[in-house]
């Protein structure tokens, strides 16, 4: 006896409509559109430490960005191009080749900051025709069904070249506001793997901006060096010193711009009771002479701070300091070369 088809039939029919019913209830959950994606971006300080100028000083930073996307109902991947831009900085009175950071005086310290290690492609800003280079960087990642991230970073290569006379103090740059800009653009689909839009700021779904402040900083510190002290030679007398003999040598240093400085002269080897004197080889000869900060010689030159030294301000060039001697009158001693050492001492 054979088993009446209708049955198969009837069974089939069913489970087929509720497929369709499933699927059309999928598809009517789907959203029309892919979420919108954010980027952020942020970085380190870009500090030099040190410099005195005399030779080239290197340092890093690294800006990483950020993007994020919200979920999308099926396995997809976002695609975001950007630009990270870089200005000239609060402090960099609009220029950004070179770049400079300032001190509480407004003296200036240049420095630049490149995109690659060999330190020869400034980092620019789009919108600065001096320098309109800025970093790109394409990010790409996944984006599954409740939303997916990705990040990337890139490393500012920075330098104070050698430059002289640079005045002492703390010196800062910030980047703050518009001196740093990312600019980007997103693209995404429901399913695989969109084309990059057609530039940081063009093409895709859409965009935005971000700003990455930094600061910039570099210390110069107080600094003197002593060139040369010139020999202070009263000459020949004959016989006794009837007459006060007066003579000049020359103190040379050089110190930082700005740095406040204070040069003292010791008593020599054979002071006594406040009184320089010179000495007749190792004999208990001596004769009496004075130092003075004046030509009039009036203020003795001494190494008493704020009393009876010399003091001054850095240039960053050389200066010169005129020490004026005087052996008094009157004086008798016997014959032959007479000499004394004075120290010089220069605190800064």
């Amino acid at each position: 006896m054979t088993r009446p088809p209708t049955l198969f039939a009837a069974a089939t029919g069913p489970r087929r409509t509720v497929a369709a019913i499933v699927c059309l209830a999928l598809l009517a959950w789907l959203p029309s559109a892919p979420a919108a994606t954010t980027c952020t971006a942020s970085s380190t300080a870009l500090s030099f430490g040190s410099t005195s100028g005399a030779g080239n000083v290197d340092s890093t930073a690294t800006v990483t960005v950020e993007c994020s996307t919200s979920g999308l109902s099926l396995l997809a991947t976002a695609r975001v191009r950007m630009c990270l831009n870089i200005g000239a900085g609060v402090n960099g009175g609009g220029s950004t080749a070179p770049r400079r950071m300032t001190n509480a005086f407004g003296d200036p310290m240049q420095f630049q900051i490149y995109s690659d290690p060999a330190r020869t492609q400034i980092w620019g800003d789009s919108l600065i025709a001096a320098t309109p280079t800025p970093v790109p960087i394409d990010l790409e990642y996944s984006v599954p069904v409740l939303g997916g991230s990705g990040s990337a970073s890139a490393t500012m290569q920075a330098r104070i070249p050698v430059q002289a006379s640079l005045a002492a103090g703390a010196f800062s740059n910030p980047f703050s506001g518009i001196h740093t800009r990312l600019e980007y653009r997103y693209a995404e689909q429901l399913l695989g793997t969109p084309p990059y839009p057609a530039s940081c700021t063009s093409g895709g779904n859409g965009g935005g901006t971000a700003s990455f402040p930094f600061t910039a900083t570099a210390t110069v510190p107080d600094n003197c060096t002593i060139g040369s002290a010139t020999t202070l030679d009263f000459g020949t007398v004959g016989g006794a010193v009837a007459t006060d003999v007066e003579q000049t040598s020359t103190i040379t240093m050089t110190c930082t711009q700005r740095t406040a400085w204070d040069v003292a002269l010791d008593d020599g080897q054979n002071a006594s009771g406040g009184v320089r004197r010179m000495r007749l080889g190792a004999s208990a000869d001596y004769l009496d002479y004075e130092l003075y900060r004046d030509a009039a010689r009036t203020q003795r030159w001494g190494a008493t701070p704020g009393t009876d030294t010399e003091v001054g301000t850095g240039t960053g060039s050389a200066q010169a300091l005129t020490v004026h001697g005087r052996v008094p009158a009157p004086q008798s001693v016997p014959a032959g070369a007479y000499g004394d050492v004075i120290t010089v001492t220069v605190s800064y």
